[in-house]
């Protein structure tokens, strides 16, 4: 007798005399019927017990949550719902669950209470759903950088520097709190810390990868990230991930066309191959709507966006044009604007950013050539002395999805902007050293993976996109 999925069973179109499956109850109705689900897939199969011929004390133990081994025969389903259905032989019970303290009910409940039970949470159809989409998200981005001639690169997650300035970081030390050593000016003397100098939790691995496609040409990372802010919104989290690929003797435009071709493959292999759990979550974000004032609601579904980004060629729109159209539109004549557009050089906010993928371009948005003071110091000065060769693509529903540039490879520019920031040179003297022994143009990008995954589920809070998600105030599980 084989053990199958629940999703091989599903699939299947013929009659097997004997089966066997393992799963968790979702419901068992009637005292015969049992939705059997074992994570697979978010459907469950319908397990038809004789309840005359069971014992009794056996089918009171059948209860939600409970995990069962089931065999029996497959066969044509009698009912409405399932193409399949198993005729129960034998059930063993392998482990209880007491129906009067399991929090996961077959009820509606609320994103926080979930949360709250985030070890139980992927028992839910939602979040089965979205993590079964964050494992094939996260299968693509690795198959599309492999099948494209990249390296993967495991960068430190301990890190001696805070060079691009990019937050507040998480203190790595192995000192006493209450009596830490002091050097003669009084202050922490991390000398003597573990490391021997001041360490942190990394917010980025760009850096490092930087000199390893300094070397093998084609690099990603693909790890976690930490930053120390203390802020408590839907789109923060202060753990997360990143994949950050970086490319040796390639451009700007060269950048945008990798990520975008990057964004459509990983988007694209999640419609091929996860449709049932978008289809599902897009009728949840259906139903959602509806309960929306008009002028809140969506323009497109789920399915669409991800098609809207797919199908249309990524516009390519300066820093400055993007300016002046914020200025004139209506939006921002009428003061409709949170953010008035008046000034060149101000730091487009997400109202903007949609504006100009949703209502006036109609399209994935990349933007390039932003102002030097509103971006790293990594990144190459243009001609005019004024603007960077940075980009961001915007994407509908969410503005910046991807933040990347070329990279600056001329020493001397690079010295004056590092001076300019007041990062010392001994900090980072091996990514000048990039710049002394065969420097290149060379470029890279950064994406958030939480993003992406909201993105692709509809999800609006990004603590439900990642398993144990980490804020302020709260490292539970």
């Amino acid at each position: 007798m084989q053990l199958y999925s629940v999703s091989q069973l599903l699939k299947q179109e013929n009659k097997l005399p004997e089966v066997e499956v393992k799963g968790w109850v979702r419901t068992f109705r009637a005292n015969r019927f049992i939705a059997l689900n074992d994570g697979s897939t978010l459907n469950n199969i319908q397990c038809v017990v004789d309840f005359e011929s069971t014992d009794e004390a056996l089918l009171k133990r059948i209860t939600t949550g409970a995990a069962l081994h089931i065999k029996g025969e497959l066969v044509e389903s009698q009912g409405k719902g399932q193409n399949v259905e198993i005729l129960v032989s034998t059930i063993e019970v392998l482990g209880d669950s007491d129906p009067e303290e399991y929090p996961i009910q077959p009820k509606k409940h609320s994103f926080e209470f979930l949360r709250e039970n985030a070890h139980l949470r992927t028992r839910t159809n939602t979040f089965s759903a979205v993590m079964r989409l964050r494992s094939t998200l996260s299968y693509a981005i690795h198959k599309y950088f492999n099948d494209n001639g990249f390296y993967y690169m495991h960068t430190p997650i301990i890190t001696g520097s805070d060079a691009e300035g990019a937050g507040e970081m998480f203190k790595v030390t192995k000192l006493d709190a209450k009596n830490p050593p002091l050097d003669d000016n009084g202050n922490v003397d991390y000398s003597k810390d573990f490391f021997g100098k001041e360490t942190n939790l990394t917010v980025s691995g760009q850096l490092e990868a930087e000199t390893y496609a300094m070397s093998l040409g084609k690099v990603y990372t693909f790890g976690p990230t930490f930053r120390a802010e203390n802020s408590n919104t839907s789109r923060h989290l202060s753990e997360f991930w990143m994949i950050e690929p970086e490319v040796a003797f390639m451009d700007l435009p060269g950048n945008m066309d990798l990520a975008e071709d990057f964004l459509k493959y990983v988007l694209n292999y999640i419609l091929e191959n996860n449709r049932d759990d978008l289809d599902f979550l897009e009728q949840r974000l259906i139903n959602e709507e509806k309960t929306k004032p008009q002028a809140e609601r969506s323009d497109m579904s789920l399915i669409e966006k991800l098609k809207f980004v797919i199908d249309n060629n990524f516009k390519r729109v300066s820093y400055t044009e993007a300016i002046d159209i914020l200025r004139n539109s209506k939006p921002n004549k009428k003061k409709k604007f949170k953010f008035p557009i008046s000034d060149w050089g101000a730091d487009l906010q997400s109202e903007h950013e949609r504006f100009l993928v949703e209502k006036h371009f109609k399209c994935p948005v990349i933007l390039f050539d932003y102002p030097a003071n509103i971006k790293a110091f990594y990144m190459r000065l243009n001609e005019d002395g004024k603007t960077v060769r940075a980009m961001d693509i915007l994407f509908p529903g969410i503005g910046e999805m991807v933040g990347g540039s070329q990279r600056e490879e001329r020493l001397e520019v690079l010295k004056e902007k590092m001076a300019a920031l007041d990062i010392p040179e001994e900090e980072l003297w091996w990514y000048l050293d990039l710049r002394k022994y065969g420097t290149a143009v060379h470029s890279g990008f950064g994406l958030g993976f939480e993003r992406l995954v909201m993105f692709v589920t509809g999800m609006t809070n990004i603590r439900d996109v990642i398993p144990y998600p980490r804020t302020p105030q709260n490292a539970e599980f």
